[in-house]
């Protein structure tokens, strides 16, 4: 009993580790747009939290404009962009694996990036 408690602990102690991806990075200002060009993603990480990575260098964190509950992970992001350029209050839905009708309509939040934190000297 006591080896199983432990590899419980030792699974969740990796698991944190392995979850939070903005570990070891700083926030700097919020942006209104970025450009979906040079984004990956959408991951959906929970119902308020929705991050882009920009070539393994930096990380925007969005989300939704107040309530937006059908922002699930696991979920696909339909996006709507116009002007070429995605943007705070853009509108997107979302579509649950099996399930083909979208959800109801919800805006971005401004964009935060985030950045490897560099190395004091």
């Amino acid at each position: 009993m006591r080896r199983l408690a432990t590899l419980g602990a030792l699974a969740l102690t990796l698991a944190a580790g392995r979850s939070d991806p903005l570990a070891g990075r700083i926030a700097g200002a919020p942006v209104d747009c970025v450009d979906p060009s040079r984004l990956n993603g959408p991951d959906i990480v929970d119902a308020n939290t929705i991050l882009y990575r920009q070539s393994g260098k930096r990380i925007w964190v969005t989300g939704p404009v107040g309530d937006c509950p059908s922002l699930r992970p696991r979920d696909t992001l339909i996006v709507e962009i116009y002007g070429g350029r995605l943007c705070r209050n853009d509108r997107f839905r979302t579509i649950s694996p099996g399930i083909s009708i979208p959800s109801g309509v919800c805006r971005f939040r401004a964009f935060v990036p985030y950045d490897r934190a560099t190395p004091s000297r």
